[in-house]
């Protein structure tokens, strides 16, 4: 039985198991005119039963899924004769033996061991679907079968059922939690790797980026410069210049469109800004490198300054309007968000609108302003594709927004990008950055938290 076959008929029996639970439950007290003597409402009765009925099916699938590869491939190359595949890959004989599989040309494979191994697999593979699909059923069967035989008027049937789903929630709550430590561990472990052969004084303070390492020792250029003080200059240089374009025009735009815009005009700005998040950032780059750096070039000659064609101003424009909408969709709810007994408090001490605005809505809806300042951060630090078409890959060490700069970001993609070896400096020093990354921006939340809650309790 297919899989997809196997869970619609497991959510058909599932569907049945509750349907069949509540009216059992139900009949334990006479029907529904003494439903008050259950401790429970029937729905909770026939949750619980099909609770029993999918759960431990699906966890049987997935632990298949997990197992049943390896299982597989285990007892074929045990089955294999050492004779017949003596000085080969075994795995790579027995990957071809599963694409003989999947594409099903078993009978003109040539070659008799291939076709032997090929002809087990799809074996072992029926065996395992067909076993898989009685035992999935067999338990959903037998859990409702067992909460079925349960129910009585006293059965806690809410209480197990909302234990079952706060357990759910918990562990999608770890899910999460697990992933980011997984991450950050992973990232580490590699980082450190990489400190091992460079001195992290040397990465942190040095002012040459030039990873280019040579294959052999006797070529020149064997060891590559590793200095990350362009990169992070880079980032923020392009950074700044994208928050200084964002967070006015987008949090005079949440001003204007929570407090000023007619209903109809709001209606129909704030999705329509709205649509600037929706953009591929590749159009953002098209429209860098074809309108921006053009335009900048040809008005810097006008006034006599020199402009690169690919600049750290060029990229941090466009991204500036890129992030807009972070700030200004949220800021805008944010603001819609204060309460109006703030305003009528204001107005009523004789405050004009613009003077309740700056001395009582912002200062209420300031925690979620820098929210989405630090959103829109967030997304300017680890853009990259504006970055690559309209700024450049040139690891320069400038403060100039005229000149091209790089990011983090772009070297984390340029070290990483075609075949690469997870054991020379070169890769490794992509999980430095990273490292470096997680870390810049851990630092930008902990300031926000500091900066909100200081002011929180100025406010209140």
């Amino acid at each position: 039985m297919a899989l997809s076959t196997l869970i619609l008929l497991l959510l058909v029996l599932t569907v049945a198991a509750y349907l069949y639970a509540r009216r059992r439950s139900l009949q334990t007290v006479g029907g529904w005119r003494n439903v008050s003597q259950l401790h429970s409402l029937p729905a909770h009765y026939g949750a619980l039963a099909a609770i029993w009925c999918v759960v431990p099916a699906l966890v049987l699938l997935v632990l298949w899924g997990v197992l049943e590869g390896p299982l597989i491939d285990r007892h074929v190359a045990a089955q294999l004769d050492p004779a017949a595949v003596e000085g080969a890959n075994i795995n790579l004989i027995l990957n071809q033996a599963q694409n003989l599989v999947q594409s099903g040309r078993i009978e003109s494979e040539t070659d008799p061991v291939l076709q032997g191994l090929a002809s087990q697999y799809q074996q072992l593979q029926a065996q395992s679907t067909s076993l898989r699909s009685l035992l999935a059923i067999a338990l959903a069967v037998i859990g409702t079968a067992y909460a079925c035989s349960r129910i009585t008027k006293t059965l806690r049937a809410r209480v197990r059922v909302e234990r079952f789903m706060l357990g759910v929630l918990a562990t999608s709550a770890s899910v999460a939690i697990l992933t980011t430590l997984g991450i950050v561990l992973s990232v580490l472990f590699e980082a450190l790797q990489f400190f091992r052969e460079i001195p992290p004084t040397d990465f942190l303070f040095g002012t040459v980026w030039s990873p280019q390492t040579a294959i052999r020792a006797d070529q020149v250029g064997a060891t590559g410069s590793f200095g990350a003080i362009p990169l992070f200059v880079g980032t923020l240089l392009i950074s700044a210049i994208a928050l200084t374009v964002a967070v006015p025009i987008g949090l005079m735009s949440a001003i204007y469109l929570s407090e000023y815009a007619h209903a109809n005009v709001r209606s129909v700005a704030k999705p329509v800004m709205e649509v600037l998040a929706g953009i591929p950032t590749v159009v953002y780059g098209f429209f860098a490198v074809l309108t921006v750096a053009p335009a900048l070039r040809r008005f810097g000659e006008s006034i006599g300054l020199s402009v690169a064609s690919e600049s750290a101003l060029a990229a941090g424009l466009v991204m500036g309007i890129m992030i807009i909408p972070f700030v200004s969709s949220l800021s805008d709810d944010v603001i819609k968000a204060v309460p109006q007994a703030l305003r009528d408090g204001s107005f009523g001490l004789g405050a004009t609108k613009s003077e309740t605005i700056r001395h009582v809505v912002i200062p209420a809806a300031l925690p979620g302003i820098v929210g989405s300042i630090l959103l829109a951060a967030s997304r300017a630090i680890g853009e990259t594709m504006i970055v690559v078409m309209a700024a450049g890959l040139s690891a320069n060490l400038t403060i100039n927004p005229l000149e091209a700069v790089t990011t983090v970001t772009v070297q984390i993609v340029t070290l990483l990008t075609g075949d690469q070896e997870f054991d020379s400096a070169k890769t490794l020093a992509a999980f430095a950055l990273g490292l470096m990354l997680f870390c810049t921006t851990l630092v930008l939340n902990v300031i926000a938290l500091h900066v909100v809650r200081k002011y929180r309790e100025q406010y209140e």
